[in-house]
């Protein structure tokens, strides 16, 4: 199972497989936090071009502005999941999200492209510690099992909400004046802060889920038993030298794929050989360390590491392809911002179908099978969209848009529950810390590929067959990322044998597909 100490209490009072009384105002609360992380992000997007023409910033200048976000966010995730691991899980929620306030309500009073940037980079890094720590309060409060399903899949609903919505909202903001699209989610952040001090239990400082080592033993495979919470034995070290070393690598990768469509080949490459460098040296360091920011011991667990390069490459397609469908619709189209945002709207549809359909198929199918069934539907969505014309109605493109919202629902919840299932209670936050980063990472990849190949594509020729030729090169990407991903989670429907079958068969649940 996942963890030798009880869950907390305040979420597991009441039996059965019902969420009741404060368990609901726990999970609200975590759910307005990740709603708040995705509507923020949505709402930036639709309003860069107003930003844009107020600060006389150039578009490589303008690229920086999300870039900023997605380095600090990528870079530091992995940190951030250990923090809620040795530090607390409320008071990383808590604190980060005081930062993730302020340095909000500072972007939207910037007189100049570097503070807006330096504003958002902060911004990212607050949301990079605050994430995985509310995640890992859902999956150390709740058991494993149908309840914690159900609120994992809420939860992820909620968010996947927050993107959606931010889109229209951000688009009816930023025509009054986009510095709203920056004050909007202060406001949103002191309600949700408020509810968090009163709701969120306090709980014991989690520490490392393993105390030093045997003699001669390595750090990712103790000898000994589990040292218990609060035994002298359990130490609260952060391991810095491997913290140093593993955001240096993930910036550096980041900021490779991030800009690879906007700098020479030379300069790309050298960012990525030096990333790799920092990532050896990360490994070298943790095999060593006695307590290791990341357990390498975890990424043997093989639901856990598919379910994290199946997010990866999901959400590489998945961001791909909205971009790829913004450019379409806003540069080839003419369409307002707010008409496409509307347009894309439809695929919103997995925040009503997440906490309400995909628990009834997890239950009755398995996750690795709900999961293997979102993917092929992704497949499907990017292939319906592929011939795209210069003169579709938008009744064409509504189903490829109305099945990746059904994909989305039925990927992204149970993806969150495979990778955080059979993880000890004290490695929750750096579960939850690896999912996101591999998330956060895929979308940067999906974005620098299709931006990369259409720039290709489409050469300097800015007639409208080019742009639409463009457009239909990109677009192989998104799909590309979603055969992969499929094919990777296909793995996960192998029969169980022995021992595990039998566990397997007698769970309600039922919803791993492979041994952990």
């Amino acid at each position: 199972m996942s963890s030798s100490a009880p869950p907390l209490s305040p979420l597991t009072d009441s039996g059965g497989d019902r969420l009741h009384g404060r368990a609901w105002g726990v999970l609200l609360v975590l759910c307005g936090a990740v709603f708040l992380e995705g509507i923020d992000v949505a709402m930036l997007n639709v309003a860069l071009p107003s930003i844009r023409s107020d600060l006389g910033m150039s578009t490589g200048a303008l690229q920086w502005v999300m870039s900023a976000y997605v380095l600090g966010y990528g870079g530091f995730m992995l940190l951030g999941g250990k923090a809620a691991d040795l530090f607390g899980r409320r008071r990383m929620f808590l604190s980060w999200l005081g930062v993730f306030v302020l340095f909000s309500g500072l972007g939207g009073l910037a007189v100049d492209g570097w503070m807006l940037v330096a504003a958002r980079f902060v911004t990212g890094i607050a949301a990079a510690f605050m994430t995985p720590a509310g995640l890992s309060i859902i999956t150390t409060g709740f058991p494993e099992g149908p309840r914690r399903n159900k609120a994992l899949l809420v939860y992820s609903g909620t968010g996947a909400a927050g993107f959606s919505i931010g889109l229209v909202v951000g688009g009816l903001l930023t025509a009054v004046d986009w510095r709203w699209v920056f004050f909007a989610p202060v406001i949103l952040s002191c309600l949700i802060l408020a509810a968090a001090l009163v709701l969120l239990p306090a709980s014991e400082r989690p520490g490392p889920p393993y105390g030093r080592p045997e003699p001669h033993g390595r750090p990712d495979e103790p000898h000994g038993r589990p040292v218990p919470h609060g035994h002298p034995g359990r130490q609260r070290r952060v391991d810095l030298p491997g913290a140093l070393s593993v955001t240096a690598a993930i910036i550096l990768l980041v900021l490779a794929v991030e800009r690879a469509a906007h700098t020479t080949l030379g300069w790309t490459l050298g960012t990525f050989a030096a990333g790799l460098a920092f990532l050896c040296v990360f490994v070298l360091v943790e095999r060593r360390a006695p307590e290791p920011l990341v357990r390498l011991g975890i990424l043997r667990n093989a639901s856990l590491v598919r379910a994290d390069l199946a997010a990866l490459l999901f959400s590489a397609g998945f961001f791909g392809f909205q971009f790829i469908a913004v450019l379409y619709l806003q540069e080839l189209r003419g369409w307002s911002t707010l008409r496409t945002s509307l347009a894309l709207l439809v695929i919103g549809a997995d925040s009503v179908l997440s906490p309400t359909l995909t628990p009834r198929l997890v239950a009755r199918y398995g996750n690795a099978r709900v999961i293997f069934g979102g993917l092929l539907l992704a497949v499907l969505s990017y292939a319906l969209f592929l011939p795209v014309g210069a003169d579709w109605t938008y009744a064409a493109m509504f189903p490829a848009l109305l099945l990746l919202g059904l994909a989305f629902s039925l990927a992204y919840g149970p993806l969150t529950i495979v990778a955080t299932e059979g993880v000890d209670e004290a490695e929750q936050g750096l579960a939850g810390g690896i999912l996101y980063t591999s998330f956060q990472f895929g979308a940067a990849l999906g974005l620098s590929a299709v931006t990369a190949v259409d720039v290709a594509a489409t050469g300097t020729d800015g007639s409208p067959q080019a742009l639409l030729d463009g457009y239909h090169a990109a677009l192989l990407v998104p799909l590309a990322a979603a055969v992969l991903a499929t094919v990777i989670s296909a793995f996960g429907l192998r029969p169980l044998k022995g021992r595990g079958a039998e566990m397997y068969a007698g769970t309600k649940d039922a919803s791993v597909g492979a041994p952990r």
